[in-house]
């Protein structure tokens, strides 16, 4: 029988251990996993903050899932190590487990600020039950919040803390929100719209230092001003989560690097979700997508192939859809993309009616898009984007809202 083991117990390692035993009833899948409460949706934690659902909600799995699937738990205890000659990863507690395959799905960390004082209480990262858990038992103290970042994290920490009724700051060191996803003609959009429901946007401005008497009571921005506030939240990205393999010889880059099969450079160790560097169609090059959908796709095929079904990754792509208060967003592939001549830049613009669409091209295949207002039709796109085919039609026509898009949904 073939040792399984799992590190992390998210939604990429959830998937990868369900392939597993799909495939497998037999062989045995240890799960390491540093947090304690049970497999969770990550991306309901802005609900719970919101109010809009308890955290009784964040579960996916029950309580039954580890003897359902017959995976040995070992949770509370992080991974240190990976020693590829033993074939055997070793957790902060001492705890040495062998493996014959092994997956890497730890996921990423929030990635930190430089600021004094970041040390102090209330101040939070939103990426965990136990970060949203904090911020839940902080708020009866808190009239006005700080928000460091302006990506979706950002926002939606912001409209999770102003649905309370926190007056809240959010600081963006780019010139406009969602800089990662949006295009600066889009972006000045959202930024509008945020102005316009009264939260208080301060771009090109960072948060250098923070002081308070225990917990935070004022932060120092890089303009020289002052701001009172008694929760701050940071929300400026994530890194993947993979120092422990430091030492292990496994090829990193910004993430772990996989093949076609989402295995590492080292044979029978994989890598899937947040952590994982693999193939972008846009791009064309290995990249991290760290989403939700993609990290459950990766799960899925890097369980199977640990089961030894050989299963092509066919790669991902960038792409979030979400709503901006009253403003509707899609954003999907390479918006922004590198200076030259490989690249063309379709662009309509209607600020009266908030709406923007704009369209990347390389040799005729559409590679990126950016939709504020009418994304109706934007999943369409997204689909032309995956299927990385040239357009049959004439590509300015689908930025006018009145192309029938259907016919790419025949091409």
């Amino acid at each position: 029988m073939t040792r399984h083991v799992i590190i992390g117990n998210g939604i990429a390692g959830l998937n990868a251990a369900e392939a597993i035993r799909a495939l497998d009833a037999d062989s045995p899948i240890t799960m390491i996993a540093r947090e304690t409460f049970p497999p969770y949706s990550r991306p309901m934690i802005s609900l719970v903050l919101q109010g809009a659902v308890g955290p009784e909600k964040l579960p996916i799995r029950d309580d039954g899932f580890y003897s359902e699937f017959r995976i040995d738990p070992i949770i509370g205890e992080e991974v240190t190590g990976i020693d590829v000659e033993e074939r055997q990863v070793v957790t902060d507690k001492g705890t040495t487990v062998p493996f014959d395959r092994l997956l890497i799905a730890s996921g990423a960390d929030p990635r930190p600020v430089k600021a004094d004082g970041v040390d102090l209480g209330n101040i939070f990262f939103m990426r965990t039950e136990s970060h949203v858990k904090g911020m839940l038992e902080a708020l009866p103290g808190v009239k006005h919040a700080l928000v460091l970042g302006g990506g979706l994290v950002g926002f939606k920490a912001a409209y999770g803390l102003m649905h309370r009724g926190i007056t809240v700051t959010m600081l963006i060191r780019s010139g406009h929100p969602l800089s990662l996803q949006l295009d600066p003609t889009s972006g000045k959009l959202v930024l509008d719209e945020l102005l316009a429901k009264g939260l208080d946007v301060r771009v090109e401005i960072e948060a250098i230092s923070f002081e308070g008497n225990g917990s935070v009571q004022q932060a120092h921005l890089s303009d020289g001003s002052n701001l009172e506030c008694e929760l701050v939240v940071i929300g400026k990205g994530v890194l993947p989560a993979h120092s422990f393999v430091s030492a292990s010889g496994i090829q990193v880059d910004l993430g772990i690097v996989v093949d076609e099969t989402l295995q590492t450079s080292v044979p029978g160790i994989y890598a899937a979700g947040d952590v994982a560097q693999a193939f972008d169609v846009t791009r064309r090059e290995s990249w991290i997508n760290a989403i939700w959908p993609v990290a459950v796709e990766q799960g899925h095929i890097a369980g199977m192939n640990m089961a030894g079904r050989r299963v092509i990754y066919s790669g991902s792509m960038g792409r979030n859809v979400i709503r901006v208060f009253d403003l509707d967003v899609l954003a999907g592939g390479m918006v922004n993309p590198p200076e030259g001549d490989t690249y063309e830049v379709l662009e309509r613009n209607s600020p009266r009616l908030k709406v923007h669409r704009r369209l990347v091209l390389r040799e005729n295949i559409p590679v990126g898009v950016a939709m504020v207002g009418g994304i109706e039709q934007g999943g369409v796109l997204l689909s032309a984007i995956r299927s990385e085919r040239p357009l049959a039609v004439d590509p300015e026509k689908l930025l006018d809202p009145t192309f029938n898009y259907r016919q790419l949904a025949l091409w």
